[in-house]
């Protein structure tokens, strides 16, 4: 596995912004994303729970950079989100994703956030658009394509 570059201001991953949530990613073999990650007070919800709006856009762009990995310049077009269980603060999750499908119009993607005891706490599908045009002033390594 490999580190992903840094996303500049990106408010999941991005270390300029000091609003971040601070996610590091991880690429494996296959384009599938990772991270290992404690959610803090800054993604509260209920008391001592991550917020639900926290773990869905940790979802969203887990599943975006597994399409991105894979050579597409994408939007989110659809997101659904399951939540199944809380997940606690300050406890290390398992955050994974991959792209799981193609057709003429958009890109499936599917992720999955793991509670310390390898449940499932959120699942997530999205579906993804493509629109490299939103990309084309972008000279950021991290738009290089994994191979």
């Amino acid at each position: 596995m490999e580190f992903l570059p840094d996303h500049g201001s990106c408010f999941v991953c991005g270390k300029s912004n000091p609003k971040s949530i601070g996610i590091t990613w991880q690429l494996a073999t296959g384009n599938h994303i990772f991270a290992s990650f404690e959610f803090s007070d800054l993604q509260q919800g209920p008391p001592g729970f991550v917020h639900g709006g926290a773990s869905a856009a940790v979802m969203d762009e887990a599943m975006g950079l597994a399409v991105f990995h894979s050579g597409y310049r994408v939007v989110t077009a659809n997101l659904s989100i399951d939540y199944r269980k809380p997940i606690p603060l300050g406890k290390t999750v398992k955050i994974q994703a991959v792209m799981s499908g193609k057709s003429e119009r958009r890109i499936l993607a599917l992720g999955e956030i793991l509670l310390p005891d390898g449940s499932v706490a959120v699942s997530a599908k999205g579906i993804y658009a493509e629109v490299n045009h939103f990309f084309d002033k972008v000279t950021d390594h991290f738009l290089e394509p994994k191979e």
